[in-house]
C-alpha cells in the first residue's frame, strides 16, 4: 500500500466519523441534552463569576474565611444532630412518661370512684407525679389553640396521648408558660392537668447556643490573633518587594515568620543581593572605561591645544567635546543615578523649574499640577526623566504644556506639545538605546539616542513606565506615571 492509498483511507475514515458524529448530533434527544448541558454550564459560570465577584480579595479575610466556614458547617450539623436526635429522644421519653403518670391516673379514677371529693386524688397527683389535677363539667373542648409550626412537644404529646389514652383530648403548649395544659374526656367529666413545662419538654436550647457562641467567640479571637501574626511578614514581604521596585532603600528587612515565608523572604534578598551586584559591576565596567576613554580624550585635547588655530582644529575640536558628551550620557544611561536615595520632593515646584528653562529658551510653556505635590522620588534622577522629555518636546515643537496629578496610587505627569509628533509604529522603538530615526525625537543634545532610554529606565526604576500618544496641542503627548 502506497503512501497515497494510506492518506485516503485516512481522509475517507475521519469523513465516516464527521459524518457519524452529525448524525448523532442531530437526533432531537442528543440535542437537547447537549442545550440542557450547555444551559448548566452558563448557569455555573454565571455563579462563578458572581462567587468570585462576592469573595475577599485579601489574603487575611480569605484565611479567615477558611478558618469560620468548616466551623460554621461543623457546629451547624452538631447542632442539628443533637437537636434532631438527642433532644427528641429525651423530649418523647419525657412527654411519654407525663403521659404515662396522666393515663394511670385516668385509670385509677375509673378504677376506684368512691373518692367523691377527688381529693385524695389530687393529692396523690401533686404530691407523687408532680401533676395539678382538676376536674370540668362535661362539655364540649375548646377549640384547637394556633400551633407553632416547630413544636416538638406539641407533636409527641398529642402521638402519646392519642396511643396511651385514646380519648377525646385538648392541650396547650403555646406560650412561655412554665405549665402545660392537658384536658381529656371521660364518661362524666373532664378532668384538665397541669404538668411542668420541663417535665415533659429538654428545654436547654439556649444554654446550647449560649456555649455554642461563645466558644466560637474564643476560637475566632484566637484565629484572629494569630492570622494577624502569620500575615505581617507577608505585608511586610510585599512592602519591600513593593520598596525595592521603585527604586527605594528597604532597611532593616529580615526573613520573619513561617518557613514558607522565611524562604520567600530569603529568595526576595539573594534576588535583591544579585540585582544590585549586577548594577554595580556594569557601572564599575563603564567607569572603567569612561575613565580610559576620558584619558585618550584628554591627550587629544592637549595635542589639539598644541597646534595652531584653524579651521581643521576648530573642527577636531567640536568632534573632541561631542565625544566627551556622547561619553558623559552613556556612563548616564548605564548608572541611572541609582545611588541616589528617595526623598518626599515637591513636584510642583519640579515642574515650574521646567517650565522655567523651557522659557529661558524661548518655548511657551504652561503647568498645572491637581492633587498633594509631595511624592518621594529619587529628585536628581526624576528631574532629569522629565528634563529629558521637556527638552525632547522643547527640540521641535513651539508649545509646552506640562500637567501633573497625583492620586493615592500613582503620580502621573504628562507632557504635550505642538511639534511634528512620533508615528505609531515608531512609539517603542525610540525608547531603545543608541537607536536614532530620521528626524528622530529620541536624540538628546549629544546626538546619542538615549534620551527617552534614560527617561524610561528611570522611570521604570520607579516602578513606573513612560508611553507615548497624541497631544491634544496636535504633537507628542508623552506620559510618565509611576506608583507614590
Amino acid at each position: 500500500m502506497t503512501s497515497l492509498d494510506i492518506g485516503t483511507n485516512v481522509r475517507l475514515a475521519v469523513d465516516r466519523l464527521r459524518a457519524a458524529w452529525e448524525w448523532y448530533d442531530s437526533i432531537p434527544p442528543i440535542r437537547r441534552i447537549h442545550a440542557q448541558l450547555a444551559k448548566i454550564r452558563d448557569a455555573w459560570r454565571r455563579m462563578s463569576r458572581w462567587l468570585n465577584s462576592v469573595m475577599p480579595k485579601g489574603l487575611f479575610a480569605r484565611a479567615l474565611l477558611i478558618i469560620i466556614l468548616p466551623m460554621v458547617i461543623l457546629q451547624s450539623v452538631v447542632a442539628l444532630v443533637f437537636m434532631e436526635r438527642h433532644w427528641n429522644v429525651v423530649t418523647q421519653r419525657l412527654t411519654a412518661g407525663v403521659v404515662s403518670d396522666i393515663a394511670a391516673l385516668v385509670d385509677v379514677y375509673k378504677t376506684y370512684p368512691q373518692d367523691a371529693d377527688q381529693a385524695q386524688f389530687r393529692r396523690i397527683a401533686q404530691e407523687r407525679l408532680g401533676l395539678v389535677v382538676d376536674f370540668l363539667p362535661l362539655g364540649e373542648m375548646p377549640p384547637p389553640r394556633p400551633k407553632p409550626f416547630f413544636s416538638l412537644l406539641d407533636q409527641t404529646l398529642s402521638e402519646e396521648l392519642r396511643k396511651q389514652i385514646a380519648r377525646p383530648y385538648w392541650i396547650d403548649t403555646v406560650g412561655k408558660s412554665s405549665l402545660v395544659e392537658i384536658r381529656i374526656q371521660l364518661d362524666k367529666n373532664i378532668m384538665r392537668v397541669f404538668a411542668r413545662r420541663s417535665a415533659a419538654y429538654a428545654s436547654n436550647s439556649e444554654i446550647f447556643l449560649i456555649w455554642m457562641v461563645g466558644t466560637s467567640v474564643v476560637l475566632l479571637t484566637v484565629a484572629i490573633i494569630f492570622l494577624r501574626n502569620q500575615i505581617k511578614p507577608i505585608l511586610k514581604l510585599a512592602d519591600a518587594a513593593e520598596g525595592f521596585g521603585k527604586g527605594r532603600d528597604v532597611p532593616n528587612f529580615r526573613p520573619r515568620g513561617a518557613r514558607e515565608v522565611r524562604r520567600a523572604a530569603q529568595a526576595f534578598i539573594e534576588m535583591k543581593t544579585r540585582v544590585e551586584r549586577a548594577i554595580e559591576q556594569r557601572t564599575a565596567m563603564l567607569a572603567g572605561v569612561s575613565h580610559d576613554l576620558r584619558t585618550v580624550l584628554t591627550r587629544f585635547k592637549l595635542e589639539l591645544a598644541l597646534l595652531d588655530d584653524g579651521p581643521e582644529a576648530e573642527a577636531m575640536k567640536k568632534d573632541v567635546d561631542e565625544m566627551a558628551r556622547m561619553l558623559e550620557a552613556y556612563l548616564a544611561f548605564a548608572r541611572g543615578d541609582l545611588g541616589e536615595a528617595a526623598a518626599p520632593t515637591d513636584m510642583a515646584a519640579f515642574l515650574d523649574e521646567l517650565k522655567d528653562d523651557a522659557e529661558r529658551h524661548g518655548h511657551r510653556t504652561t503647568v498645572v499640577f491637581h492633587g498633594t505635590p509631595l511624592v518621594t522620588v529619587r529628585p536628581a534622577a526624576f528631574k532629569r526623566c522629565l528634563a529629558n522629555l521637556v527638552s525632547n518636546a522643547a527640540r521641535f515643537a513651539h508649545s509646552i504644556a506640562i500637567t501633573g496629578h497625583r492620586d493615592h496610587r500613582y503620580l502621573t505627569i504628562t507632557v504635550d506639545d505642538d511639534g511634528p509628533g512620533i508615528p505609531l509604529d515608531k512609539r517603542e522603538d525610540v525608547f531603545k538605546p543608541f537607536l536614532r530615526l530620521d528626524d528622530a525625537r529620541n536624540q538628546d543634545e549629544g546626538g546619542t539616542g538615549l534620551g527617552l532610554a534614560i527617561a524610561r529606565d528611570i522611570a521604570n526604576s520607579h516602578g513606573g513606565d513612560i508611553t507615548l500618544g497624541d497631544s491634544p496641542l496636535g504633537g507628542l503627548r508623552a506620559t510618565v506615571k509611576v506608583p507614590v
